[in-house]
């Protein structure tokens, strides 16, 4: 953790986090694992009766007014415990609650924000369809507006901690004429009639989560419970994958440490050839890197909290969330790939956490939007940029410090 960047609030509020994970059960870690336990309930209601749940809020909703900074410093140690643990700890209040907070009335916080800040309810977001995972403005499930209130029908996958939930976060189609993602709306839908949920995967890794399907037949939703204008779905969407994809990044990183904690202390306890392992180079440097990879991580994961936290214009952020999204992933993938290379064999085996690390973070660099999607962004946002900055006569023509930088006739573009 980088100490020098937290304030004395955000250090007694990690110090909190910290004391919370070393009081979860082993047991319950091994029984997620082993899918013998759907979702961890009792994780949840403890973490809000201690208040560490949606740390960014008002005071009024539940939270303790902190900043992105510790609400990403708060996501990686969740994550120490496993990736799946941070991931139900995020998807309800850091997600879901989120979109309330900041697009939702008084009445909608009083009565979703609160008790699930408190650990008392458990949410969803629901996102991905049979038909379309990175094609979200494909989406087919529909909500008809009815007069009174909108009939939702459809389906959504993958959706963590769908098993439990107790209302959820529905992106529906509310105009079919309108470009797609101008025909988009945002409701909050409560667990009732014509709501089912199915637990269907056998999953890699990331166990334990409540990953479901989620079928919407007939569902009937009040006009209380849409989330922010008729047909806009899209500005709810767009301040939602900040903390999806910035908070998958924090929590990767916490994910990720064990692995190298565990690689080091065996490298330093193994011997071969009269001496221990970390002494050759060929276990100390992938050691090193690892070492590298995390610290390279938090800083880009701590400097984009900033950039949120001090609202840097939304194009920067959507550049810096997606390149830090792409990099922390695969870079604590690497990581943890390194843990296991150096311990051999033995690392291969659940003698250690290692392997189930592995299998966890697989699942990093594909949701909240794959490494090949945050690629896409990247550029997009970043030949904005140059172009609006040499628009702008912003920076020097570096192009004309070359000796033959005159010679026109050797620039050749087409």
């Amino acid at each position: 953790m980088f100490d020098h960047v937290l304030d004395d609030a955000q250090k007694r509020f990690r110090d909190e986090i910290r004391d919370y994970v070393k009081t979860v059960p082993r047991q319950l870690i091994l029984d997620m694992d082993a899918d013998r336990v759907d979702f961890p309930r009792e994780f949840l209601r403890e973490a809000g009766r201690r208040n560490l749940l949606g740390c960014r809020y008002s005071k009024r909703w539940g939270g303790r007014e902190l900043d992105w900074v510790s609400s990403a410093m708060a996501m990686e140690e969740i994550g120490v415990l496993g990736y799946m643990f941070a991931c139900v700890f995020g998807v309800g209040a850091e997600l879901v609650c989120d979109a309330i907070v900041r697009h939702g009335n008084d009445e909608q916080r009083d009565k979703y924000v609160k008790p699930l800040v408190r650990g008392e309810l458990f949410a969803a977001e629901c996102l991905t369809e049979p038909r379309g995972g990175s094609d979200f403005f494909g989406t087919s499930t529909v909500a008809e507006d009815r007069g009174d209130h909108f009939v939702i029908n459809g389906q959504k996958r993958f959706i963590v901690g769908g098993t439990a939930a107790d209302y959820f976060l529905v992106y529906a189609r509310t105009d079919p004429n309108a470009e797609p993602h101008k025909g988009i709306s945002c409701f909050i839908v409560d667990r009732a009639e014509g709501v089912e949920t199915k637990y269907l995967y056998g999953l890699m890794g990331c166990r334990g989560g409540g990953a479901s399907r989620v079928v919407f037949r007939d569902v009937k939703v009040p006009k209380a419970n849409l989330l922010g204008r008729l047909h806009g779905g899209y500005d709810v969407f767009n301040t939602m994958m900040i903390p999806e994809r910035l908070g998958t990044a924090a929590m990767t990183i916490g994910a990720a440490r064990p692995a190298l904690e565990i690689a080091t202390q065996y490298t330093t306890k193994r011997k071969a050839f009269g001496q221990t392992i970390k002494s050759y180079q060929g276990v100390s440097f992938p050691i090193a890197e690892s070492a590298m990879l995390l610290d390279a991580s938090r800083a880009m994961v701590h400097a984009t909290a900033l950039a949120v936290d001090r609202k840097v214009a939304q194009n920067r952020v959507r550049r810096l969330v997606s390149e830090t999204k792409k990099f922390v992933t695969e870079s604590c993938q690497k990581v943890v790939d390194h843990s296991m290379q150096v311990m051999g064999g033995i690392g291969y085996t659940n003698v250690f956490p290692i392997e189930r690390i592995h299998r966890d973070l697989r699942l990093a660099s594909i949701w909240t939007g794959t490494s090949e999607v945050m690629s896409v962004i990247t550029a997009s946002e970043w030949y904005r940029e140059s172009k609006e900055a040499r628009a702008a006569n912003l920076t020097r023509d570096m192009e004309l410090d070359a000796a033959e930088a005159g010679a026109v006739e050797e620039k050749v573009y087409e």
